[in-house]
């Protein structure tokens, strides 16, 4: 049984939570949102008598990631919400405020008057693979950034050089990285089909129609875009170099269709391939593949 009820509107750079018991009564803080924050929220919550809380927040992205998952890992019950229904039950109690701490306090209501769904959180190792990856693009980003300036020309020596050293720790820290991608950003879903992760990850074909032109195909380009960033290079290289994809690439180009659709070919190919390698537990078999 929950002690109490919590209400969290989360921010980028702080959160303001209210602490509903359930005769009414409220606290109300504010913390940095960040792990010394989440460590003090803790703690504030054990002073006021609150072992375990079913804390609520708005799903917001990555901003509540860390909060969300340092309160599950401490025992809580979490509950993710859709803007959208605090919106309009704040609306139905014509809340005329809108601050931080009321949007604390109108989440702490909503949870203890309509206790919605548990959210529970990946395993702790995928969110592990998942904050790599993403640190992998950010990574990318920078080396993009770097090598663009090297390029600009009319540097000094020492500029050069600093770029050069920057550029040198940056591809230490870089390697391949297209298996942990589809790992952490993909095949944490429970997809019961290659198809249906295709689809996920915005690989798959759709007509695209105008007036009297009819028949063309695009992908859809749905979902996560850092995987078919990350699957674009693979699927251009899958396709000079795997002879599991060659055939498919050049049955394509024999029928005139253009470069990115064979290329986004090849990243659903690439997907149905991983997806088979997981689903079966067997290990990648170029017979196989090429069926």
């Amino acid at each position: 049984m929950m002690d109490a009820v919590l209400g969290i509107d989360i921010g980028k750079a702080k959160f303001h939570v209210t602490l509903r018991f359930g005769d009414g009564t409220r606290r109300r803080k504010a913390c940095a949102n960040s792990p010394a924050g989440c460590a003090e929220l803790l703690t504030w919550m054990a002073r006021h008598g609150a072992g375990r809380v079913h804390a609520c927040l708005e799903a917001t992205g990555a901003y509540g990631e860390l909060l969300a998952t340092t309160l599950v890992d401490a025992g809580h019950q979490v509950s993710l919400l859709n803007p959208a229904i605090i919106h309009h039950y704040a609306k139905s109690r014509l809340s005329r405020a809108k601050t931080d701490p009321v949007d604390a306090d109108v989440i702490a209501d909503y949870a203890a008057k309509e206790h919605p769904p548990t959210w529970t959180p990946l395993p702790r190792e995928v969110r592990d693979l998942q904050a790599l990856v993403r640190r992998l693009d950010a990574l990318l980003g920078m080396q993009t950034d770097e090598r663009n300036r090297a390029q600009a020309g009319a540097l000094t020596p020492a500029v050069q050089h600093s770029i050069e050293a920057v550029l040198g720790h940056l591809e230490a820290q870089i390697g391949e990285a297209t298996a942990a991608l589809l790992l952490a950003e993909l095949f944490t879903k429970a997809f019961t089909s290659a198809r249906q992760a295709a689809a996920f990850a915005g690989v798959v074909p759709r007509p695209h129609d105008s007036g009297i032109h009819t028949g063309r195909r695009v992908m859809c380009k749905l979902g996560p875009g850092r995987l078919r960033k990350g699957l674009y290079f693979p699927a251009i290289a899958a396709i000079r170099f795997n002879p599991s994809l060659q055939p498919l690439a050049r049955r394509l180009r024999s029928a005139g269709k253009p470069p990115m659709l064979i290329i986004g070919a090849a990243m659903r190919k690439l997907i149905h391939l991983a997806f088979g390698v997981l689903k079966s537990g067997r290990a990648y078999d170029p017979d196989l593949a090429k069926a």
